[in-house]
């Protein structure tokens, strides 16, 4: 396999022309990534990720046509294997509460430097999902506000070995492998972890964690998914 096989292959989809050309020269300047395609509405970036298959689309939310959350929603529906990396100037909590929920793996706003922007496709391609550090704190403070009276039953050691794990990026198979243990048992860990911290999700789970002062406040910025 040549190196041009091995790069990362993504789509950039947003409204501005110019965003887009500068986003594209410094991804590509990072030597393992290539752009396929580029889109300038949602509708177009449906019919380029469906045409090109990239490994990555990274999606603006205000686009003509169709939203990045009605994107991302598509891509879940149509092309599974394709991670999705938001790219935004919006922090607002309902953009971002709406995104995750829709199944981004990624949401970074357009202030993060190229090297962490490089750095979220990166990981976005790598089967994490990676949260911008104001982003993070947001979603901090509404999984806070919600749940801050009803007393939470405590996570076992395992289970809490479990989530840290998964905070820090780890797949199912990788946290078994760490921990001596197999796939479904991890699995088994996650769903009661799930439950016990009114989460449906790794993000929500880490975030309530994190509210709970039950794990670091920077272990929500790389989860897997």
């Amino acid at each position: 396999m040549s190196a041009a096989d091995k790069r990362i292959r993504a789509l950039l989809a947003d409204d501005h022309s110019v965003v887009r050309a500068g986003i594209r020269q410094f991804l590509e300047h990072a030597g393992d990534i290539v752009v396929v395609a580029e889109a300038a509405d949602g509708a177009e970036a449906e019919r380029l990720i469906a045409e090109h298959r990239p490994d990555v689309a990274v999606l603006d939310i205000q686009m003509p046509e169709a939203s990045g959350i009605d994107v991302t929603r598509w891509v879940r529906a149509n092309a599974p294997a394709t991670g999705v990396l938001i790219l935004t100037a919006y922090d607002d909590e309902p953009y971002v509460v709406a995104v995750l929920q829709a199944g981004a793996n990624g949401y970074v706003l357009k202030t993060a430097t190229p090297a962490e922007i490089i750095e979220a496709v990166r990981d976005v391609y790598a089967g994490k999902s990676v949260l911008d550090a104001v982003v993070a704190r947001t979603l901090v403070s509404r999984i806070s506000g919600e749940h801050g009276g009803p007393e939470v039953e405590p996570l076992t050691k395992r289970e809490l070995e479990v989530l840290v794990l998964a905070a820090k990026g780890y797949t199912n198979k990788a946290i078994g492998a760490q921990l001596r243990i197999s796939d479904r048992t991890v699995q088994g860990h996650l769903a009661r972890v799930f439950d016990k911290l009114q989460a449906d999700s790794r993000t929500g789970a880490v975030m309530r964690a994190v509210s709970l002062g039950w794990i670091p406040p920077d272990a929500g910025r790389s989860l897997s998914e």
